[in-house]
């Protein structure tokens, strides 16, 4: 083994009896020596990491200083780590999912309401209504609070091991 690897015959015995984990070049000429992939070699584990979801839950808050921020670093953290961490790949796309959909409803509204849309149709459905800015900040808001709301449950649920419920959530990860 040690010629074929061109590794020296004291590091393919420390290998071995367990003394040292081989890594980079020499897991590399040992695969190359063996006839085989550094899959079959290296035994990738899913790990159970519970810490790792109830961060990424939290990490959601980031929609907390600007709403695409909600999405940008849940998806970080779903794809440093999806395929690594148990649950990751399922509760990372029930995040997204909710918080793409909650972004889309959140400019929605913010269009509609800037563009008169929503004053017009209160004021078409009553006409003595008065729509004031007070509405506006009222309506941001509850749909702030919703989100923050589903965050915080979700990421105890997360931390006590039961499964995440993230609604509404237009399904764009499946």
């Amino acid at each position: 083994m040690a010629e074929k690897s061109g590794l020296s015959l004291r590091t393919i015995q420390r290998i071995e009896n367990g003394e040292s984990i081989p890594r980079g070049d020499s897991l590399k000429r040992l695969a190359i020596a063996l006839n085989t992939s550094l899959d079959d070699i290296i035994d990738w584990k899913i790990q159970e990491d519970r810490g790792y979801l109830t961060v990424m839950c939290l990490s959601a808050l980031a929609f907390l200083f600007f709403p695409i921020l909600g999405i940008i670093v849940p998806l970080v953290f779903w794809v440093l780590k999806k395929d690594k961490v148990k649950n990751v790949d399922r509760v990372g796309k029930s995040i997204l999912n909710f918080e793409i959909t909650w972004v889309i409803f959140f400019f929605s509204l913010i269009i509609l309401l800037f563009t008169g849309v929503i004053g017009k149709l209160v004021l078409f459905i009553n006409p003595e209504a008065r729509f004031s800015l007070g509405l506006v900040y009222a309506a941001v808001l509850i749909i702030y609070g919703y989100n923050l709301i589903v965050i915080i449950v979700n990421t105890v649920r997360v931390a006590s091991g039961k499964p995440t419920k993230y609604i509404p959530a237009i399904r764009i990860f499946r």
